[in-house]
């Protein structure tokens, strides 16, 4: 009543404006209330590697024979759980638990066994996944879980830890399948693959994650295992004249892979786990062998056993016997080997003496004849090394005779080489002489021509001169010397060096040195006027 008469007050004071904001402000805060308790009371924080499980409060009663909700209509605790992160659920029809996951370590693995749902027939213990309902059975699941973490609700499922199965080198794992269909053909060993008993594919060695529960694998060794004859120190045989022989020996056997689930089945007596070694020596390796020496050494007497002729031919019948008899059951005899055989002592002593006795004659024989054979292959040898000194010689020899051959060849080549260079040589000398000879005549003869034509050229300057040598001469002189002097200085007319040239005033030369032609006689040069002393000449070229 209070807050209607503040409210109608709020109206009168703020007309429509008032009641709009009142209305507005009130919405608000119911929002913002609503939204603080959804979020502290609604939220469910699921932190890392954890899982909540929801428990609903309302909804139907759950059946007597039910230890969990079949579905979300009813009350209890839910099979689905919810994982790392945030949701957000109503407190009033849900309460939640939040546990970790399920972690299944390195090297482990976890086996599933489910808490509710139908029970199972009698017999069987595998629980079964209904596709309509999305259910499982009671019982325990065939499927493992690997290492990591789960998210597994706990109120649905059992986890158990198991440890896989490690199968070694050297080893076959033996698979039983715990449960299954019984096999179709009852009272065999080994069954069909699927089907409940000791399979007969073995596994090879490694890791397996398997559920004990469904299968197991034992594991069978196939490495070669030892035996010594002599553990159980009766080891021995009556001979055919009633000697005991005891013998002393190894057997080195192994289980063939191939049948080491049959092995397994047949000999395995589960008093010692996967250990079957015993059993296949107490039921397998003695029983034959023990057969084997009785019946074959009652046909010979104590003393044949102590030469070595007899020991060698029942050792080797005793390593092929107990090989037909063991392999057929699966085991491969590797060696069966017998290291002594001890006759009595009273049958021992003088047959071992005489035995000595041949051994040594024996020795003798065989050293006489190592002897020979060493004569014999050292006289082989000196022969072998006479012909391979023979072989090596001839050898040489051949090796000589090529090389003086091919000496032979080269020198002979060389030589001939030398003398195509030395008649080419020649031939090209001859050749030179004859130009050289042939270049002097025509020299000569050019010489000749020109001495003739020179000679012609002065015969016919001498006859300008009216056949006066000395005259052309004289002329020729002053020609060459004419032209050596640019300028002639003279004191007087009677000078003696211009007297030189008066033969040369036109009244001094006579008339078939004026018309001789110029080529022949050459030009003529007039004289030098006279001058009075101190005149200077000049003549130019």
């Amino acid at each position: 009543m209070s807050h209607r008469i503040f409210m109608d007050n709020v109206r009168r004071q703020t007309g429509g404006a008032g009641r709009l904001l009142s209305s507005g402000g009130f919405i608000f805060l119911l929002v913002c209330g609503a939204a603080y308790v959804t979020y502290t009371q609604f939220r469910i924080d699921v932190p890392f590697e954890h899982m909540a499980i929801l428990i609903s409060k309302e909804g139907l009663d759950i059946p007597n024979d039910e230890e969990i909700a079949p579905s979300e209509k009813y009350k209890g605790v839910q099979r689905k759980v919810l994982t790392e992160g945030r949701y957000f659920e109503n407190p009033f029809y849900y309460d939640w638990e939040i546990i970790p996951y399920v972690n299944i370590k390195e090297g482990e693995l976890g086996v599933k066994i489910s808490l509710t749902g139908e029970n199972l027939p009698y017999g069987e213990f595998i629980a079964k996944y209904d596709e309509k309902s999305k259910t499982w059975t009671k019982g325990i699941v065939a499927e493992v879980l690997k290492p990591g973490r789960h998210p597994i609700n706990p109120y649905e499922f059992a986890v158990e830890i198991h440890k896989p199965v490690i199968i070694q080198a050297g080893y076959k794992g033996v698979v039983t399948n715990l449960s299954g269909d019984f096999p179709e053909k009852e009272n065999t060993l080994l069954v069909q693959e699927g089907e409940r008993g000791v399979q007969e594919k073995t596994k090879d060695p490694g890791k397996y994650y398997i559920n004990p529960y469904v299968t197991r694998i034992s594991q069978v060794d196939c490495r070669s295992q030892r035996f010594d004859l002599a553990k159980n120190k009766d080891m021995g045989f009556p001979s055919r004249d009633g000697f005991w022989i005891s013998l002393d020996g190894s057997i080195e056997f192994r289980v063939n892979p191939e049948q080491a689930a049959e092995v397994f089945v047949t000999y395995n007596e589960n008093d010692n786990g996967d250990d079957i070694d015993a059993e296949i020596i107490s039921k397998v390796i003695l029983p034959n062998a023990r057969s084997f020496c009785r019946l074959e050494g009652s046909n010979n007497s104590g003393r044949e056993f102590i030469s070595g002729e007899t020991r060698t031919k029942f050792q080797e019948k005793f390593q092929t016997d107990m090989q037909e008899a063991c392999e057929p059951l699966g085991i491969e005899i590797i060696q069966a080997l017998i290291a002594e055989i001890k006759p009595p002592e009273p049958i021992a002593e003088p047959v071992r003496e005489k035995e000595l006795a041949k051994l040594q004659n024996t020795e003798y024989l065989q050293q006489i004849e190592e002897q020979k054979e060493e004569q014999k292959q050292a006289t082989e040898k000196e022969l072998v090394s006479q012909k391979q000194a023979l072989v090596k010689a001839d050898q040489a020899v051949v090796v000589v005779t090529i090389e003086a051959e091919q000496q032979q060849q080269v020198d002979v080549t060389k030589a001939e080489e030398r003398k195509s260079v030395a008649q080419f040589k020649l031939d090209a000398a001859k050749d030179e002489a004859e130009a050289i000879l042939a270049k002097g005549k025509a020299e000569a003869e050019v010489i000749g021509f020109q001495n003739e034509a020179e000679a012609a050229g002065w015969k016919r300057a001498v006859e300008a001169f009216s056949g006066d040598g000395s005259q052309y001469a004289r002329y020729v002189l002053y020609q060459k010397m004419a032209v050596a002097y640019r300028e002639i200085m003279v004191n007087t007319a009677d000078s003696p060096i211009m007297k030189i040239f008066e033969s040369f005033a036109p009244g001094n030369i006579p008339q078939e040195a004026r018309t001789l032609p110029a080529k022949t006689a050459g030009p003529v040069q007039p004289a030098a006027p006279e001058t009075e002393t101190n005149t200077t000449a000049e003549k130019s070229k």
